[in-house]
């Protein structure tokens, strides 16, 4: 599985997958169009589909534009409410509504949309296997926390948004206010809660696991990187 980071953070995120150099799929369409587009060298024809996990536009400013171009996008009704577009012109017939815990297919991918834990609507993470390649991606963006356990994960992509130590320096210097504060808990994945996840869970046939979705203000990514890397063993990049 090849991953390939267009965007990653709170100005915007935006994602390709490929297995086998095929298939490819978006994870999210937060950033404009015209960005996509230069980053798949102008090109959306092969694209099979684009999984939005949320409203916010961060991760679905462009979905408008990526059914225009004709791609099918998948979220759930709560987030496609929310963003006004169920029944909204010409684009609607590239709209597909998901559930979550309602396993959906899209040419070789089998995807397993589930909860996540958001200030959002429907909010969704997913569990994404190829049929050909056999390999197994978990998604999970914007959640603070993640109630399930997984299995045979070959590569995964989680939020590493902020560390608590570094959270708490930026409120005492006045960077970030309680009220921010509060919601980033509710929200956002910490770096411990990521660490307790991945300890959590079999790591056994894992290539690699990227941290996404890092704060500029309350991250550390160099920080993030040897801290994961020293509590799964596994490979680790930043998006």
């Amino acid at each position: 599985m090849e991953i390939k980071t267009i965007a990653s953070g709170s100005s915007g995120n935006c994602y390709r997958i490929t297995a086998n150099n095929n298939s490819p799929l978006l994870l999210e369409c937060g950033i404009p169009i015209k960005e996509i587009v230069k980053a798949l060298k102008f090109s959306l024809s092969s694209t099979l589909g684009c999984l939005v996990t949320h409203e916010h536009q961060d991760h679905a400013k462009a979905i408008l534009e990526v059914m225009d171009w004709g791609v099918d996008c998948y979220c759930s009704k709560g987030t496609a409410e929310a963003l006004k577009i169920i029944n909204k012109g010409i684009s609607v017939g590239r709209l597909h509504i998901i559930k979550a815990l309602q396993k959906f297919d899209i040419g070789d991918w089998s995807i397993l949309p589930f909860e996540a834990l958001h200030d959002a609507a429907e909010p969704l993470s997913f569990l994404i296997f190829n049929r050909v390649t056999r390999e197994k991606l978990l998604f999970a963006t914007d959640t603070y926390y993640i109630p399930y356990r997984f299995r045979g994960l070959t590569h995964i992509m989680i939020e590493c948004n902020y560390a608590m130590d570094v959270l708490n320096e930026m409120i005492d210097r006045g960077v970030v206010d309680s009220k921010r504060k509060n919601r980033i808990l509710k929200s956002h994945m910490n770096l411990e809660n990521c660490m307790r996840f991945l300890r959590s869970n079999d790591l056994s046939n894992v290539d690699e696991i990227i941290l996404i979705h890092l704060s500029k203000n309350n991250g550390d990514g160099e920080r993030f990187k040897r801290e994961v890397i020293a509590a799964t063993g596994c490979p680790v990049y930043l998006a």
